[in-house]
């Protein structure tokens, strides 16, 4: 089926969209930064997204009315059904790749402020088995096409590092024809094809790790979101580096590559414990996360790394893939930046705050944004200065997203199979009815 029709069954309508900003090519931004993490609520015929320029974070929230759910807790008790919402990844193109879990806590619920302002909730119910729904998304209309549920052995493989990849046929900058959705797991492939509108795991081609390194995957971990580039889902293994998968074919080969040389880390010892709710024990996990100091994605083209030291003077470095391998592009030491650049809010950092890796700008391989504290700072490596800065509110992970303007009219097209169309003319009758998608 035509990528074209996306949202055509499970979002049928697109006209009354209200916005707090014009999505207007002219008016909205090219690309933006989307808060990782939030919750569904509310009754909205679809996402409410608010979009705003880097360094600010944007959010959006799906309707919890939207959501696969178990049976409501009893009111009496001391079960409450909380829904995490979060943004899995973002495909080149503009589609955003969301997760909601139905969960279960008990009372008394406490939120704890870590360090780096790092939120945990304590009380999560490990009894209850939580259902997951997963929307794809069109951000700049708030179209959501709900994919079917990984139903017996394969939801067992099922993590919460899913990567979201398209084709066009006849390539260029326009809408896609085809979309994958999929996760690897050591030698799995789970993946979700538009053209077939069902979960499988096709057979991968026998490969082989460099120096019979391990992969950080075997509960479905990965150091950061995936990502898509040159036709391939990459993931990350931040102790040596990343491999991908061509999720469109019939027998996946897997590639890798590793970071710049004096980037490699020893192995880790010991599997770290799945963090796929992020509750118990997430803030001592977030403490040793390596995603708060490095990062691979894609800025102009070109896959890029950079890291960070965590200690005086924070060295923020860059490196770009070429055909003769890394290549260093920038070394900036944050502290006689931010000394030699004038008054900053985040200024002096408080004790054990270290600033953080947000991530790439797209658009351009000179731009990293930095979450230091309570604030998205924008750091011009080939300038050497701050470009913007910004508070946020909640942990400060995020996703990067492109807009093109082909976002503005295309509807994200329903998967084929019965039993997948059936669940999207539900979902398109609640559009429908409710008069619209609405942006704000």
């Amino acid at each position: 089926m035509s990528l074209r029709r996306l949202l055509g069954l499970s979002a049928a309508v697109t006209g009354g969209l209200r916005r707090s900003l014009s999505t207007g090519a002219a008016s909205r931004p090219p690309w933006v930064l989307f808060e990782q993490a939030s919750a569904a609520a509310g009754s909205a015929p679809g996402a409410c997204v608010r979009i705003v320029e880097p360094p600010r974070l944007s959010d959006l929230t799906v309707p919890a009315a939207l959501v696969d759910t178990s049976d409501v807790p009893d009111p009496d008790s001391d079960i409450m059904q909380v829904l995490p919402c979060g943004v899995c990844s973002a495909s080149g193109d503009g589609l955003l790749l969301l997760i909601v879990h139905d969960s279960r806590f008990t009372a008394p619920i406490r939120a704890k402020q870590g360090a780096n302002h790092v939120r945990t909730i304590t009380g999560y119910d490990h009894r209850h088995c939580p259902d997951t729904t997963r929307f794809l998304c069109n951000p700049l209309t708030g179209q959501l096409a709900r994919l079917p549920v990984i139903d017996g052995r394969r939801k067992l493989l099922c993590g919460p590092h899913m990567g979201v990849l398209t084709q066009a046929d006849g390539g260029g900058d326009g809408p896609p024809d085809r979309l994958a959705v999929a996760e690897l797991q050591t030698n799995r492939l789970l993946r979700f094809l538009s053209d077939t509108g069902e979960w499988d795991v096709p057979h991968t081609a026998p490969y082989q790790l460099p120096l019979g390194r391990r992969f950080y995957s075997e509960e479905g971990d990965f150091d950061q979101e995936a990502f898509a580039f040159a036709g391939r889902l990459w993931w990350m293994d931040l102790t040596w580096g990343a491999i991908s998968a061509d999720p469109f074919s019939d027998r996946p080969e897997v590639q890798w590559v590793e970071l710049p040389r004096g980037s490699v880390m020893p192995e880790r010892p010991v599997p770290a414990e799945s963090a796929l709710l992020g509750l118990e024990g997430a803030e001592a996990a977030w403490k040793y996360a390596l995603s708060r100091y490095r990062r691979m994605g894609v800025s102009e083209g070109k896959l890029r790394y950079v890291e960070v030291s965590d200690r005086e003077p924070f060295v923020l470095s860059s490196f770009a893939l070429g055909d003769d391998g890394w290549t260093l592009e920038h070394r900036v030491a944050l502290s006689r930046l931010w000394a030699d650049d004038g008054d900053h809010p985040w200024l002096p950092l408080p004790e054990k705050t270290t600033p953080q890796i947000g991530a790439l700008d797209p658009l351009n391989g000179n731009v990293i944004y930095l979450m230091v504290g309570r604030h998205s700072v924008g750091v011009d490596m080939g300038r050497e200065e701050v470009i913007g800065s910004a508070l946020h509110r909640g942990t400060g992970c995020c996703v990067p997203c492109v807009l093109p303007p082909w976002l503005e009219s295309t509807r994200i097209p329903a998967p084929a199979g019965k039993k997948v169309v059936e669940e999207n003319k539900k979902l398109a009758d609640v559009l429908v009815r409710s008069g619209g998608n609405h942006v704000k």
